[in-house]
């Protein structure tokens, strides 16, 4: 795992970088769990204040494997492990800075609602191409994107999938803040070295309190999504886009 996942501490700051440049950072099921394992350390160590999510290369996460989901299709611990990672994310203690570089793609993406702060390069792309697969939202993303935006652009962006830029993404307040990309690394950290300066048992209290009414609604979807997402694998629709995209050509769905 450690080749999968670069982990290093620097003062009160935790930083985990996905480790596949070579595949855009794409997730597989090792992959979910070392990053939950990590999450969880970070977490409980008593020295970490702060946890930064980043990456290696230019991309930040491209979603799921696809080959690696093909091959895990129909095991349960292919629903199980991401599932655990989305439930740990989601609850951590700590606050998150997720620092995104290039392509955001479906989990990519949604995995930045369970962030704190998200500071994106000029250059991050975003996309959420969920139906465009023969599948649905996951990550909690179905709650948490109409909250943000509202039943319309959420529409746009979870159905539609289309790419969307980090300008755009800031004005969705999907993510906070976007920088020239050579600047990115030094004002994330920045970013990390002053939030882990300011009182740390406050700033958890104070995390906790701004999630604690909508924290057992998220789990409840996340379950709902998870178990939706699972059904949609099995679909036909699905194993057409996905063979599709390992093919490299577009999906036909004209007979469905």
């Amino acid at each position: 795992m450690s080749e999968l996942l670069s982990i290093t501490t620097r003062g009160h700051v935790c930083q985990i970088r996905l480790n596949r440049p070579e595949k855009k950072n794409a997730l597989t099921l090792p992959l979910y769990e070392g990053l939950t394992a990590a999450l969880i350390s970070a977490d409980e160590n008593p020295d970490v204040r702060v946890i930064v999510l980043g990456s290696t290369g230019d991309s930040f996460c491209s979603g799921n494997d696809i080959a690696d989901f093909i091959a895990a299709a129909g095991r349960p611990d292919a629903v199980k492990i991401p599932l655990q990672f989305l439930h740990t994310i989601a609850s951590l203690k700590k606050p998150v800075i997720a620092v995104v570089p290039g392509a955001a793609v479906g989990i990519g993406t949604t995995l930045l609602l369970h962030c704190d702060l998200v500071i994106a390069s000029d250059q991050a792309r975003f996309q959420l191409p969920f139906a465009r697969l023969g599948l649905v939202p996951e990550g909690g993303s179905s709650l948490l994107i109409p909250q943000l935006v509202g039943h319309r652009r959420a529409f746009e962006l979870l159905v539609m999938g289309e790419s969307f830029s980090a300008a755009t993404a800031r004005d969705l307040g999907l993510i906070n803040q976007v920088v020239m990309h050579h600047s990115l690394e030094d004002l994330a950290m920045l970013q990390a070295e002053k939030l882990a300066g300011l009182a740390p048992e406050a700033v958890r209290q104070s995390k906790a309190m701004l999630r604690s009414y909508t924290q057992s609604q998220l789990e409840e979807v996340m379950m709902a999504e998870v178990e939706q997402f699972a059904a949609r694998l099995g679909s036909a629709e699905a194993a057409e886009a996905l063979q599709a995209f390992m093919e490299k050509r577009e999906a036909d769905f004209s007979r469905f």
